[in-house]
């Protein structure tokens, strides 16, 4: 498998693309590619991987990635089963920097698009208001053709150049440059574990699939996400978690061990050390919101 998946893939005939997902699951494949993505996800729910920071989703998430940076949104392993009778629907944005011609965006007139697409590059979360009205933009676009569906592009870059909320994914010093043309496992990895977090997975598993030794395996990973294979896995499972916490018809017990923790002691500390509040907590806040 390729490091990770390039896709998209603009025409020549075409300054940007935008498609209107409706799916039995999200891409489960870790990917990037030269171009501008803006999704939005309408329905469904799994967990979001960008870089090296990891959260769940469900509809309402809406994110901006600059070229380059790895992400994949994995639906939840139910939708992966027929029989569930589950969907997706998203929406999503593809374009390339010089969508209005080389150096456009160099010019004056764009300089607050300009310096959002810079940002773009950590990822962005786009909340509060915004992320309302740049949905419904998305929307709108779906349906747009010609000079119009440029016209709207613009005005969603707009919205989003000049808004104070979008909040930065990635970590500052997080970067990823290896090649293209690199064998890389990485796509196979972060399947396996997204499919088997709630298990015990040690690293000797991991390893294995690479196909290299322990130490070796352990280098590599980190090199990838920025993290140490331990804490990736903490990660994956404490946002397992936190999407379970806001179903009051759980107990604390019961997402511990749906997310793979060993003891409830242990899953209160790395949720404490991780989120900075306990679950009951969390969940106690999540409630309160509504």
């Amino acid at each position: 498998m390729k490091e990770p998946l390039q896709k998209s893939g603009i025409p020549d005939r075409k300054a940007f693309v935008i498609r209107d997902m409706r799916d039995p699951y999200y891409d489960k494949q870790w990917h990037a590619h030269p171009e501008y993505q803006l999704v939005a996800i309408l329905r469904g729910s799994g967990t979001r991987y960008i870089g090296d920071h990891i959260k769940p989703f469900k509809g309402g998430d809406t994110v901006l990635t600059g070229p380059g940076l790895p992400h994949v949104w994995r639906s939840d392993n139910a939708y992966f089963e027929p029989a569930n009778g589950l969907d997706i629907h998203g929406i999503v944005i593809y374009f390339p920097e010089n969508f209005l011609g080389n150096g456009s965006l160099e010019k004056e007139e764009f300089e607050g698009i300009s310096k959002l697409l810079s940002q773009s590059a950590r990822g962005l979360e786009i909340t509060g208001e915004t992320n309302a009205i740049v949905t419904q933009q998305m929307k709108d676009l779906v349906n747009l053709k010609g000079v119009r569906s440029i016209i709207k592009l613009l005005e969603i870059l707009l919205v989003l150049a000049e808004s104070s909320e979008l909040l930065p994914i990635t970590q500052v010093n997080y970067s990823y440059d290896h090649p293209v043309s690199e064998k890389d496992k990485m796509g196979e990895i972060l399947d396996y574990i997204l499919k088997n977090f709630q298990d015990k997975i040690t690293l000797h598993e991991l390893a294995s699939l690479a196909n290299m030794s322990e130490s070796a395996f352990s280098r590599y990973f980190k090199s990838r996400v920025n993290k140490s294979f331990s804490d990736f896995v903490g990660d994956v499972r404490i946002s397992n978690a936190r999407k379970l916490l806001q179903d009051e018809d759980l107990n604390i017990s019961q997402v511990c061990f749906s997310s793979g923790f060993p003891t409830l002691s242990n899953f209160n500390k790395q949720f404490k050390d991780r989120i900075g509040k306990t679950p009951l907590n969390y969940r106690k806040e999540y409630l309160d919101s509504f």
